[in-house]
């Protein structure tokens, strides 16, 4: 031990010790919530399970509300990402491209949803939306979802369409390309990644939104988020963890596709105030 520690050197091994301890902390809730969704008998003090199989994986899909539920989750989670895209992508480029009065104080504002409590905003939401008629429909579950993404696909394609350079579409214009097919040919391909990342991002806060569509969607729109409360309080440990491998998985594959799509200084530059 004495040699290793000489020859390596106390500070690769403190590093690894660290690395280590990261790696447990990150992942020891993530194993601990495979065990479970797979173990049919597990009992104190056994480290794994005494019976393995698929019976929770059977009793969550048997249900009709779980399996409604994640249907309509994944419907809602496409509708609000598709109209924050058609609302969102223009609002980013005018913020990008143009200066007008109070640019930075419009931009600021769509922060200012993640600055309160949610259940707060959501209950003021709440009363609106009663006085229009909008409680317990799909429409006002899409538009209290659209409230918490608006940031993302806002601020991130505004840095996208910033980040491009105009001499690119000026060379466009000048061999006779029109104002629509050089925003079509080059600039929306090249602001495409930090679209596309936003709309990840976008697609992911609508599948795990759960308070606001608690108080508007209730009692016949119940996503994922909200069905989990109550697997969580009626059923065993082993249900709950199956319906969070299906909610979390979606999660998973979709930032690892952003990760894929854009660098770790391109996004963060989408959170730059300029």
């Amino acid at each position: 031990m004495l040699w290793y520690w000489k020859h390596v050197g106390p500070r690769r091994i403190i590093e690894f010790l660290l690395l280590t301890i990261f790696a447990v902390f990150f992942a020891g809730p993530l194993v601990n919530l495979l065990v479970l969704a797979f173990s049919e008998k597990w009992n104190y003090p056994d480290i794994l399970p005494q019976v393995w199989g698929f019976k929770w994986w059977s009793f969550v899909l048997a249900k009709d509300d779980i399996v409604s539920s994640i249907s309509l989750s994944f419907l809602i989670a496409t509708l609000v990402t598709l109209l924050s895209i058609i609302i969102c992508i223009p609002a980013a480029y005018a913020f990008a491209r143009l200066q007008f009065p109070l640019k930075r104080m419009f931009l600021f504002s769509f922060l200012l949803t993640h600055a309160f409590p949610k259940m707060g905003l959501y209950v003021s939401i709440a009363v609106l939306f009663y006085q229009i008629g909008l409680m317990n429909t799909l429409l006002g579950v899409v538009l209290i979802h659209m409230i918490n993404v608006l940031m993302f696909m806002t601020w991130i394609p505004t840095s996208a369409f910033r980040n491009i350079h105009r001499a690119q579409e000026e060379s466009a214009r000048d061999v006779g390309a029109s104002p629509f097919k050089v925003f079509r040919s080059i600039t929306l391909p090249m602001a495409m990644p930090g679209i596309m990342v936003a709309s990840i991002f976008t697609f992911l806060n609508s599948l795990d939104e759960a308070q606001g569509t608690f108080l508007v969607g209730i009692p016949d729109f119940k996503t994922m988020p909200v069905v989990m409360y109550s697997i969580i309080s009626d059923f065993p440990s082993s249900a709950g963890a199956v319906f969070s491998i299906i909610l979390t998985l979606p999660t998973i594959i979709l930032l690892l596709a952003a990760q894929r799509l854009v660098s770790a200084d391109v996004l963060a530059s989408g959170f730059q105030m300029k």
